[in-house]
């Protein structure tokens, strides 16, 4: 299928005046030809042929040759140049063809041999043409050859015309290569080389031929003497090389000309082409038993007026370079090469894959085994780079990073098959040996099946196996190829980076980018190492990181295919795809290997994926695996590949029950575990090399039995991985009908001479359709996301239970951005809600507002709410992963429509309160009002009556002090009392209520009182009081017992639910006392500074003697003569002074808490973010209280942690932009309350009002910025020159900003809403469950997470916590997310009897079933460094020790404080 392959850009030519290409110039001059051959229907399909040949370069040329010679069809040998007619011999078009036959000799011995073309050395007979004959020579030939194929195209085929332009004096070859059979046409394998077009006019390519042939076969119409074809007969009868000639008219038998001169010649006319076949071929092999000149296509390069194709300069370099490793390697013995330079790939990467493996299944003294195995793994490490600088990867390294792209093509090119000759003959025999050990293992093993069990035909079976092994270790060991190197290069990169080193001139950290050339170039890359059994993680990850680099996180469809050894499936790809993967001659498969291949734009558009990424694997059941591996082996690719793979091909071949049994039931337990992880591929069984295919009832009843068996395997594989599946396609969307493909055998006939089925290449189109049918449907993974898929498929495989150990990392990664975004859209919310919340309140405070409805609220939120629903549906439907996304849509739809319920129903309530505090308010504001009115009426009285004096400070001050003493004696008699409160008193009388006895109070000890339990309870009681003491309206409603009541009830219901929560611990009465004793009294503290603060404002004495200064000032000006214009101005302003600020700092509070939210690192982004800054805060700080405290008390930490976060950001760090924005709304403020001065003006201008009407437009002209409101009209009634009034309101207005222009941030108390508090508000209103093993958090954002378990991205070591072993005081340094794959157990409570697996820890019930603890032996190196560190406080701290089962590895000293908090990167 040779339009896989894209024809490059070839150089251009001109014709007259115009600049074409060279396949337009073929096409034109074809085209033009037909119209002088009066516009034939079609071309002949060999001129086609050679217009693609010509129009290739040299690399799709020898594929195109490679699959011309697979399909057993004539190669072009000699050919002309359709422009320079010179002639060209494209030797490089046949290195990558190697042919197999079996040689017979004369005693009968049968003698297997497999050699690359180039370099076999065979008979050749060579035909020619004289003239003009009747007979078809090429036909001739091909039935000589095989009379059912058509090797040489010839003019009886299907399609041919009598025109052709571009294979006249081409020449063809052909090898004909026996099977070793009786029916063989000749006993060894012979070239046949057919000169296309007449002879006498191809003088150049005759000359050739006639001269490396062993056999000359002459066709010719007769033997006339006259002519030129008489010269050239002359010659050849003279010449000593034998000679057949094939005459046309004549009908005379063969016979030879003269006795020993092996000088034929032979009629055809009226002789059936099958009888000039067997005397052809009884003339060539009698010719051929004697002595003949040998032919080897490697000689043409010393052939002269033949250009060589290969001389191109850069093949030269490559192969210069090539035969550079050639020669290095030609006189070592093939098996001892990789020992010799490729150590990294050998015995130190076997035995640090055992022990890396080793490190997922250490019981004992885990955290000390697994820091041995580290360092034995390291010390391995140490030992690869020692040996990583060999001659042959200096050498192959070096020409990968000089040569330039075409060069280095070239290069690869070159060494793969120079390579192959290398290991050809070694591989060869020891296959053969291999072969034959084996039929004798199986003959011995049926006689052992008979019951003829005699003990020395037993050790003689097990003497044969061990020579077995051994043969299948020297194989392995012959076995070198290119990916060798590749894997050489990948260990020297991996053991470098681990231990950070340079060796000589290595420069190991381009290797990657080195690979990702190749990969992208379409080079095959090993994915898992079939010898060692492992996924060179490292190298992967950095090779796939360095291919996004260069290309982008470009889109990909990723096909997997599975199958038994042999079966067809590197053939079915390369057919498909036109792919060669990586194997070395004689080899299958080993591993697994993966290659990009490039779609066109076409399909780029149709199916959203810019490259299919193929995965092939060694086959399953694997001959040479038999001895030494086991179904883990089997199982554990098929579940890596079924994993990475959007679509899995399952090759069965032949018809064998036990082998489809064997690969069934592997398959279907793969696809098992992809249900359970959440991973959903898809499936297509391809059915190999079924017999009578056509047959449609054959076909269905093949099915339904495929059908049953998979439903079967299902089943078994469903108890086996402890889950339900009762048929197939309950584990994956399948159906028999369209999913399963049966395919025709690929040859017709038997090897090495059998041509290939069409019917195979119809079923490759027809599987190829179903792929990209399939592949329309499905969603393409990102680069980056296939890296992440090795990763969580790899280090799952590595633990012994794959579903519980494998964690989706790309999906986690998807679901805390979408954490983050919905964090966003809350603050949203939030903010939007707090907007309309200060709006309304300034409406109440004004009076103009004395109901809330939600149905307000709901429609002001209406605009808020459209655009973070319209950015959810974006954020869901456009986001690059929304097919994870997809999951959680609906959840999280739900619980932002569900938070702004709540957050509503939140606003209404505190707005409700506001409004119930001003309507229990409004006796004293009315008191203060008309106080404040009389007493204006009074000082205006008197100051018009001490006009004159003015001046007298002490008697202005004198007579205002006789009339405030007069209205504050009134007030006094008239105003009610606000009662102190007894905290100690309240609580005497709730405790009593409670039933708790005095004697207990008295006795009461809390702090004194020991109890591991204590301080998780008592803190989360502590925290949960306040914040319900804090909701309380204390400081604007006053005090009520009710308050001091429910927090007491609170603490009892909390106990009693904490002993029915874990019904392991029944407190005593004592201890319950102490507790609420304890609660009550910080509670008690609290309610006492609000209601002091509820006195100051609402006492009317305080109230107005606070105010005293301010209405002597009015006073003293009226006495100065001011007029009511400038007495009110001075009011307002005094009025507004206090808003204005208050209103400045709200608005910088939620601008600054807003740029915190999106811009500063440790507040933006989700609960895991903030939990990283906290962890390296506290490292910073090295501070063991303070640890102590984020440990026993995380939430009330983090909302310190937040405080100093935001007072770090405003009063330090960003101090300058947070006086900016301050200075921002500063002006914001001057601008509105000057606005309401104009509009207030021309308003009151135009209508005709008076003062009271002013008021009322300048209230409402500010309400939704800041509230402001006065009674002050009845006063001011003589008011009637307004744009006087309004400049001196101006002039107060400048004073004012003055005055806010000197505002500074130097506290948060300046804050009446504090930014910190609303960041508070906003992060830890999440999830608080805490592990039962060590402690750590879950880092889910928000409390109803989904899903719905628990977890965290590290886990501590369990003795952090306390966690020791019984009945000892061993603190223990295991981390609970290496514990649970471990065989140990567990008592879930000190008081428990029966102790609970690890590995089973959710049967524990409770609080361990809440949690998902992922297996993860990265442990972070943070609380191992924090353990060394605070050892001692952490020992004094639980009054326990780091010793025995719990000591401390020597490792973990090593980690320094800066390791640490690096080391928190990967949160």
């Amino acid at each position: 299928d040779l339009t896989c392959v894209p024809i490059p850009i070839l150089p251009y030519y001109l014709v007259g005046k115009k600049r074409i290409s060279m396949s337009q110039y073929i096409l034109n001059y074809i085209l033009y030809q037909e119209t002088e051959q009066r516009k034939q229907s079609h071309v002949h399909p060999m001129d086609v042929q050679m217009a693609v040949f010509h129009c290739s370069d040299s690399f799709l040329k020898q594929d195109i040759i490679s699959k011309l010679s697979q399909c057993q069809y004539a190669l072009p040998f000699l050919v002309p140049d359709p422009f320079k007619m010179d002639i060209e011999c494209p030797m490089w078009t046949f290195r990558q063809i190697r042919k197999s036959w079996k040689q017979t000799d004369n005693s009968n011995l049968v003698t297997m041999k497999s050699v690359p073309i180039c370099k076999a050395e065979t008979p050749m007979v060579a035909f020619l043409r004289l003239g003009s004959v009747s007979s078809s020579k090429s036909q001739l030939m091909s039935s000589l050859i095989n009379e059912r194929h058509n090797t040489f195209f010839h003019r009886n085929c299907p399609g041919s015309t009598k025109s052709r332009y571009l294979i006249d004096g081409l020449a063809e070859i052909a090898w004909y290569c026996p099977s070793g059979k009786p029916n063989d046409a000749f006993n060894d394998c012979i070239a046949f080389c057919n000169l296309h077009g007449d002879a006498l006019s191809c003088e150049t390519q005759r000359d050739i031929l006639i001269e490396k042939s062993s056999v000359n076969v002459i066709l010719l119409p007769s033997l006339e003497k006259d002519g030129k074809s008489s010269k050239i007969l002359s010659d050849l009868l003279k010449s000593p090389k034998p000679l057949i000639c094939l005459i046309a008219n004549n009908d005379s038998a063969a016979v030879e000309l003269k006795e020993g001169t092996r000088k034929y010649k032979m009629g055809l006319k009226n002789i059936s082409l099958s009888d000039v076949i067997e005397e052809l071929k009884a003339i060539i092999k009698k010719i051929l038993s004697s002595q003949y000149n040998t032919f080897k296509l490697e000689s043409m390069t010393k052939v002269r007026g033949v250009r060589m194709d290969e001389d191109d300069e850069a093949c030269q370099r490559g192969k210069s370079a090539a035969l550079e490793i050639q020669t290095l390697l030609k006189m070592k013995d093939i098996s001892k090469i990789k020992d010799t330079f490729l150590q990294c790939q050998g015995n130190l990467w076997k035995k640090w894959c055992e022990k890396h493996k080793g490190l997922y299944r250490l019981q004992g003294q885990i955290e000390k085994e697994k820091c041995q195995t580290e360092k034995e793994l390291k010390l391995i490490r140490e030992k690869q780079c020692d040996v990583a600088s060999s001659e042959l990867m200096n050498l192959f390294l070096k020409n990968l990073q000089s040569l330039h792209s075409l060069e280095k093509k070239y290069f690869l090119k070159w060494t793969g098959i120079l390579l192959d000759d290398l290991s050809t003959d070694a591989l060869s025999g020891i296959l053969q040996e291999y072969d034959q050990k084996w039929t004798e293992v199986l003959n011995l093993k049926k006689k052992d099946d008979k019951g003829e069990k005699h003990n020395h035909l037993k050790k003689y079976v097990e003497k044969q196996r061990a020579e077995l092994e051994e043969l299948s270790a020297k194989l392995q060991s012959a076995t070198f190829g290119l990916e060798h190197m590749f894997r050489e290069m990948g260990q020297i990169y991996e053991a470098h980076a681990s231990v950070n080193r340079t060796t000589g001139e290595l420069n190991w950290s381009k290797y990657p980018e080195l690979a990702a050339e190749l990969m992208i170039s379409g080079h095959p890359v090993e994915l898992m190492d079939g010898d060692a059994g492992h996924v060179p993680l490292t190298w992967i990850i950095r090779l796939l990181d360095a291919v996004i680099k260069k290309l982008g996180d470009k889109r990909i469809f990723v096909l997997s295919v599975l199958g038994i050894q042999s079966s067809g499936k590197s053939t079915m790809l390369n057919a498909m795809f036109g792919l060669q993967f990586a194997v070395s001659a004689g080899r299958c498969t080993r591993g697994a290997f993966m290659q990009l291949v490039k779609v066109s734009a076409e399909i780029q558009k149709d199916f959203k994926f810019d490259y299919v990424l193929v995965v092939d694997t060694e086959g399953l059941r694997a001959l040479e695996l038999a001895e030494n591996t086991s179904l883990h082996h089997d199982n554990e690719l098929a579940t890596f590949v079924t994993g990475l793979g959007n679509l899995t091909l399952i090759n069965i071949f032949g018809e064998n029950p036990a082998e489809m049994q064997d690969i069934l039931q592997i398959v279907v337990q793969a696809f098992m575990r992809m249900k359970e992880v959440n991973l959903s591929p898809s499936c297509v069984f391809v059915h190999q090399n079924v017999t009578d295919i056509a047959a449609g009832e054959r076909n269905m009843e093949g099915k339904r039995r495929l059908q049953e068996k998979l439903d079967k395997m299902a089943q078994l594989a469903a108890k086996e991985e402890v889950c339900n599946a009762d048929c197939f396609s309950d584990i994956i969307t399948f159906d028999v009908q369209t999913d399963v493909k049966y395919f025709a055998q690929l040859w017709e006939g038997s090897p090495p001479m059998a041509p290939p089925n069409p019917g195979y290449s119809e079923s490759i189109q027809e599987l190829k359709d179903i792929i990209l049918t399939k592949a329309s449907k499905s969603k393409a993974l990102t680069l980056s996301q296939f890296k992440s898929r090795i990763s969580d498929l790899w280090k799952a495989l590595l633990n012994e239970h794959f579903v519980f150990s494998f964690k989706n990392t790309q999906e986690i990664a998807v679901y805390r951005k979408l954490e983050v975004q919905y964090g966003k859209w809350n603050w949203a919310l939030r903010c939007a809600l707090l907007n309309i919340e200060h709006q309304l309140h300034n409406k109440i405070e004004t009076g103009k507002l004395d109901k809330v409805d939600r149905s307000y609220l709901v429609k002001e939120m209406t605009t808020t709410q459209e655009d973070v629903q319209k950015a959810m549906k974006t954020y869901f439907e456009d986001d690059e992963d929304k097919e994870i996304l997809v999951q959680w849509r609906g959840r999280f739809e739900s619980k932002i429509k569900e938070f702004h319920d709540e957050q509503v129903k939140e606003v209404k309530r505190k707005l409700e309160e506001v409004i119930q505090q001003r309507n229990t308010c409004k006796e004293l504001d009315d008191k203060k009002a008309e106080f404040e009115n009389k007493l204006l009426q009074k000082s205006k009285e008197l100051a018009h009556e001490l006009k004159d004096k003015a001046k007298d400070e002490k008697e202005l001050q004198k007579q205002f002090n006789r009339i405030w003493d007069v209205r504050v004696s009134e007030l006094a008699a008239a105003a009610p009392k606000i009662k102190d409160i007894s905290i100690q008193d309240e609580l005497f009388c709730i405790l009593t209520d409670l039933s708790i006895e005095w004697s207990l109070i008295n006795e009461c000890n809390f702090f004194g009182y020991v109890s591991i339990t204590k301080g998780i309870l008592a803190a989360k009681v502590e925290r949960q009081s306040i914040e319900k003491i804090r909701t309380k309206p204390v400081a604007s409603r006053g005090y009520t017992s009710t308050y001091l009541h429910e927090v007491a009830s609170n603490v009892k219901d909390k106990v009693k639910a904490f002993e029915s929560e874990t019904k392991t611990y029944t407190f005593k009465n004592d201890f319950t006392v102490d507790l609420l004793l304890y609660v009550c009294d910080i509670a008690g503290k609290q309610l006492l500074k609000s209601h002091e603060e509820f006195k100051t404002n609402n006492d009317l004495l305080t109230h107005f003697k606070s105010k005293k200064d301010h209405h002597y000032r009015i006073f003293v000006s009226y006495c100065e003569g001011n007029s009511s214009a400038v007495v009110l101005g001075e009011l307002i302003c005094n009025k507004l002074k206090d808003s204005t600020v208050q209103a400045v700092y709200n608005m910088t509070a939620m601008e600054l808490a807003d740029e915190m939210m999106h811009s500063y690192p440790p507040l933006s982004g989700n609960k895991a973010n903030l939990e990283k800054h906290i962890l390296k805060s506290l490292a910073e700080k090295e501070d063991f209280d303070s640890y102590i405290n984020y440990l026993r008390r995380p939430r009330s930490h983090m909302e310190s942690f937040i405080t100093e976060e935001v007072e770090k950001y405003i009063l330090t760090e960003h101090k300058d932009k947070a006086l900016s924005t301050l200075k921002k709304n500063v002006k914001r403020i001057e601008k509105l309350v000057s606005d309401a001065v104009e509009t207030a003006t021309e308003y009151v201008k135009t209508q005709g009002g008076d003062i009271d009407m002013w008021l009322e437009e300048f209230s409402s002209s500010l309400e939704d910025e800041l509230a402001f409101s006065t009674n002050y009209g009845q006063n001011f009634g003589d008011i009637n020159d307004f744009d006087f009034f309004k400049e001196e309101l101006d002039k107060g207005i400048k004073s004012i900003v003055e005055e806010m222009s000197r505002l500074t941030i130097d506290s948060m108390e300046q804050f009446s809403e504090r930014p910190d508090q609303l960041l508070i508000d906003h992060k830890c209103k999440t999830c608080w469950s805490e592990c039962p093993f060590c402690g750590a958090v879950c880092t889910n954002t928000y409390e109803d997470h989904s899903p719905n378990d628990h977890m965290v991205t590290f886990h501590r070591p369990d003795g952090i916590k306390g966690f020791h072993f019984r009945d000892t005081v061993e603190l223990s340094v295991d981390f609970c997310s290496t514990l649970v794959t471990r065989n140990q157990a567990f008592y879930p409570n000190s008081s428990s009897d029966q102790a609970v697996p690890y590995k089973e820890y959710k049967t524990a019930g409770g609080k361990y079933a809440e949690w998902s603890i992922t297996p993860d032996n990265s442990t972070l190196a943070y609380w191992k460094w924090f353990v060394c560190r605070f050892q001692k406080h952490l020992e004094n701290y639980h009054e326990k020790k780091f010793k025995g089962k719990g000591e401390i590895p020597s490792e973990w000293k090593r980690f320094t404080k800066e390791d640490a908090i690096r080391s928190l990167e990967k949160l």
